[in-house]
């Protein structure tokens, strides 16, 4: 039998109030809460009940990654970024330099000149040159557009690498998937909107290539070890086999009262409301994300087409292996299939300072396969259009032996901040063109130069966000992903 004073806000056995609100208040607002009380009796009386019952029920508020609509049409609404760590040789790759062959082993640039052990050829109606390297990737040359003027501003990997993220040199900034998400939410809200897919170890920079740094929290990049042998080991602790998903829901709206309650007695807390946000976020994922990962559930057909091994070696590697990059992009494919708004692949070990033709062609061959796999899988489910693919890595490298390695008969190359290669296929670019040139040896950018700042612009810009006006004020002034600079490299846009 019930008690008469049972009710969502209180105890059932001797009436006491259970509202959370109660229990947190200063004698200045119980005073104030008594006088203002006494004021809605009278009011009460003179509206209509119904409009009391729609106040009560406050305003619907829709979550901070709920989607949100482009500044302007795009084509593209997600991205997969594949991010080539260890600043590949573009002149072996992307960018053929017939007279580097002329001039091997003779000193050009103040070093001796190295030829490509590589061939280069026309591809598709385009005849877009792309080398051996890529020779499956090749087969969708008429989708890519290869930008062969990037340049950047220090040639050290760790700067480089974090500052290719986030666009910035020195202070800690947002990660440019973290910006996407912000200004655009995701489509899938059981699965963060920003997953980096790395193989084992952190990256140079490490979180900071993936960081939300002065945004909110739930912009986050969720960091997924593709190496894992198992599902379960790649996401941990995402399932709670202790407490069931109805108990774990009243569990986080209970806090959430809380952090309510403080934030309006005192103050909002950035990290607390971060950490709770990370809370509802892997309660969310429980319902998803295993299935999301699993990519025993594809085709036998599928996974052999990106390389898949069925049964995977044992143990953990250190570089990403083939089967880790066809792993990874397959999955990559199931996220954005999902609604997940940006996917970050990092594929390191591209840095060839000795041995570049024996070491770059096992890393070539490592993505070459899956990388096609992923642009004719996408293009088959009809997600190319709306799916940008972009390819590259921090800078490029010299188009002359490395100085303390010339004289091995394995040579390799050292790192070049003035001139490389980015490749761009799907949403939002044309296909089957080069963007811009570097000098007669690659040594450095001179026609249609593209800095970090516009690569960054033209992105956003795929994605329907203007880069001048997606801001967030922060420490007195508004910050973007392109500071203060980037220009938008139009010629490439579809």
């Amino acid at each position: 039998m019930s008690s008469p004073h049972d009710g969502p806000h209180s105890h059932p056995c001797c009436g006491v109030s259970t509202n959370l609100a109660d229990y947190f208040q200063t004698r200045r607002q119980f005073l104030n809460r008594m006088g203002m009380g006494l004021g809605a009796l009278s009011l009460a009386a003179m509206l209509d009940p119904k409009d009391l019952v729609a106040a009560s029920a406050g305003p619907v508020v829709a979550g901070p990654l709920a989607p949100k609509p482009p500044m302007f049409p795009a084509k593209a609404k997600a991205i997969i970024h594949i991010f080539a760590q260890g600043a590949p040789s573009h002149v072996d790759t992307w960018d053929p330099k017939p007279a580097l062959a002329r001039m091997n082993n003779k000193t050009i640039d103040g070093g001796v000149a190295m030829a490509s052990p590589f061939k280069f050829q026309k591809y598709g109606q385009s005849g877009l040159e792309i080398s051996d390297l890529f020779a499956k990737t090749a087969a969708h040359a008429d989708d890519l557009t290869v930008i062969r003027s990037m340049w950047t501003d220090i040639p050290a990997h760790e700067v480089a690498t974090v500052f290719m993220n986030t666009g910035s040199l020195r202070i800690a900034k947002p990660s440019m998937g973290s910006w996407l998400v912000y200004g655009l939410g995701t489509e899938n809200q059981n699965l963060p909107g920003f997953i980096a897919l790395r193989g084992g170890k952190l990256p140079p920079g490490g979180s900071a290539n993936y960081q939300a740094a002065f945004l909110p929290g739930v912009y986050q990049g969720a960091s997924i070890d593709t190496e894992a042998p198992s599902v379960p080991q790649m996401i941990q602790n995402i399932r709670n086999t202790y407490v069931s998903t109805r108990e774990q829901r009243r569990q986080l709206d209970f806090i959430q009262q809380l952090n309510e309650l403080h934030a309006k007695n005192l103050q909002r807390d950035a990290a607390l409301e971060t950490r709770l946000e990370s809370y509802e976020i892997a309660f969310r994922m429980q319902a998803e994300a295993m299935d999301a990962f699993d990519i025993s559930k594809e085709s036998a057909e599928t996974r052999a087409a990106y390389g898949v091994a069925d049964r995977p070696a044992p143990g953990r590697g250190g570089a990403n292996g083939a089967g880790d990059a066809a792993k990874q992009l397959l999955i990559a494919r199931r996220l954005v299939e999902r609604g997940v708004r940006v996917v970050q692949v990092w594929h390191d070990g591209w840095d060839h300072h000795q041995d570049l033709e024996e070491k770059i062609t096992k890393k070539a061959s490592e993505i070459d396969q899956p990388l096609a796999a992923l642009l004719a899988d996408l293009k088959q489910r009809g997600l190319l259009d709306s799916t940008l693919v972009i390819w590259g890595g921090e800078f490029g490298r010299k188009p002359t032996k490395d100085k303390n390695d010339n004289a091995n008969d394995k040579p390799g190359r050292d790192h070049n901040a003035k001139a490389f290669s980015v490749v761009m296929a799907g949403g939002g670019v044309k296909g089957g063109m080069a963007y811009g040139a570097s000098d007669e040896f690659g040594a450095a950018a001179i026609t249609d130069k593209v800095h970090i700042h516009d690569l960054h612009a033209t992105i956003l810009r795929c994605m329907g966000l203007d880069h001048t006006k997606l801001t967030f004020r922060f420490n007195g002034r508004d910050f973007r992903l392109t500071d203060v600079a980037g220009n938008v490299i139009s010629p490439i846009l579809a």
